[in-house]
């Protein structure tokens, strides 16, 4: 047996799944997955930066987070990041206070839904510019906290959120948003061959349907034909997003990178 004298069970109750002691900034951290995430990792034991174009919903989302008895802070900053000179600002505040960074969630995103013959030009702007270059700067200004904190054994994280639009063709017509999924996809790859040197990992994750405040108008008007979609007919449940999130970020997640992980409910894989 080659698998020998590794005390497995100890493994994962204490270290395995643990990210307790890390840092970690959620962009858009404030509501809808960014906050499942969020949330997930204060429960974990991380300090969590969280930035929004919205000061008064993350404030009031860091003050309730920072109160858990498990937090160890919940910071909110600020930012319009489809911007770079944004992207470079939140960096360098973070680089101050930190030093370093552990893991890098880039959640941020918008959406545009609109009929095909009335699609607009600032639809691609404002989508491409949020969803795939803050991505690519945020990721690119942050790199050396990420590689200050990144040890062979423990990389660094990068976890970009894309879509299950971004793997196949959405029913809606949103045109530039699942354009946009399928470059963060791509990105992540190109990403994680560039960065793996430095130790620091960089995943996706394609989430299906979930109660998002992006989704809520859809699921509203459309739950049940969504649930009919779906092979394990539900929507996505907060404790959904926090395991992938946390696996990805944990020692069980180190030895991954490059990939994309639908959190679907089997939409992807029954195409």
């Amino acid at each position: 047996m080659l698998y020998i004298g590794f005390p497995i069970k100890n493994e994962i109750l204490t270290n395995l799944f643990s990210i307790k002691g890390k840092t970690a900034l959620v962009t858009g951290g404030g509501s809808g997955i960014g906050l499942m995430i969020t949330r997930a990792y204060i429960e974990a034991g991380v300090k969590v930066y969280i930035s929004s174009r919205k000061l008064d919903v993350i404030t009031s989302v860091a003050k309730e987070l920072s109160a858990l008895p498990e937090s160890a802070g919940c910071i909110p900053i600020q930012a319009d990041l489809s911007f770079a000179e944004e992207c470079e600002r939140v960096a360098a505040e973070l680089t101050k206070a930190e030093g370093k960074l552990n893991i890098l969630v880039n959640n941020s995103g918008a959406n545009w839904g609109e009929a095909y013959e009335k699609f607009p030009d600032k639809a691609w702007d404002r989508v491409l510019n949020l969803n795939v270059k803050s991505v690519f700067h945020l990721t690119r200004y942050l790199t050396p906290a990420l590689a200050a904190a990144a040890t062979p054994e423990d990389p660094s994280r990068v976890i970009n959120i894309g879509s299950v639009d971004g793997l196949c063709v959405p029913k809606l017509e949103t045109y530039s948003y699942s354009a946009s999924k399928a470059a963060v996809h791509h990105l992540t790859r190109v990403l994680s061959r560039k960065l793996a040197p430095q130790h620091i990992t960089v995943n996706a994750i394609a989430p299906g349907p979930f109660e998002s405040k992006m989704m809520a108008a859809t699921i509203e008007a459309f739950g049940d034909l969504i649930k009919s979609t779906v092979p394990l007919h539900r929507i996505g449940k907060p404790e959904d997003m926090a395991g992938a999130s946390i696996f990805l970020a944990s020692r069980a997640g180190a030895y991954i990178t490059g990939i994309v992980l639908p959190v679907d409910g089997g939409i992807v894989s029954n195409l």
